[in-house]
């Protein structure tokens, strides 16, 4: 892995986990599949707590796996909201690999989730950003 230029801790990631055995591949390496999801689930955070309420994934696209982790690697998936629309929100979430006894850290995916936001119907509702935070 390489230095990374940035600390891991200089910003705050929406997920971190260790990669387990249960996480490869039929190779031996930590499945992709999984590395989606667990991006899956840090852009969701972000989609629901900035939208106040339910948030579905409707879409998954512009993957990349520049790099590779190995069992027992910190994943930290950071994600910020990259656009709006009427009803949804498009998050770019960006995972990065920490080595298990050590600092270099290396980006191992990268990819944008759009999400939709659900009223108490499981309707689409409008986005209003006007006073978030992100």
């Amino acid at each position: 892995m390489s230095k990374s230029p940035e600390p891991v801790s200089d910003r705050s990631p929406l997920i971190r986990v260790t990669a387990m055995p249960a996480d490869t591949n039929p190779y031996g390496g930590v499945f992709g599949g999984w590395l989606m999801s667990q991006m899956a689930l840090g852009a969701g955070a972000l989609a629901s707590r900035v939208g106040e309420g339910k948030a579905v994934v409707v879409s998954a696209t512009d993957f990349a796996f520049p790099g590779a982790m190995a069992v027992g690697d910190e994943l930290s998936v950071y994600c910020d909201i990259a656009a709006t629309g009427t009803t949804s929100l498009t998050i770019a979430a960006e995972a990065v690999a920490r080595e298990r006894n050590g600092e270099a850290t290396t980006k191992v995916a990268q990819g944008s989730f759009k999400f939709v936001l659900l009223d108490d119907n499981n309707r689409p509702r409008a986005v209003v950003l006007a006073s978030k935070q992100t």
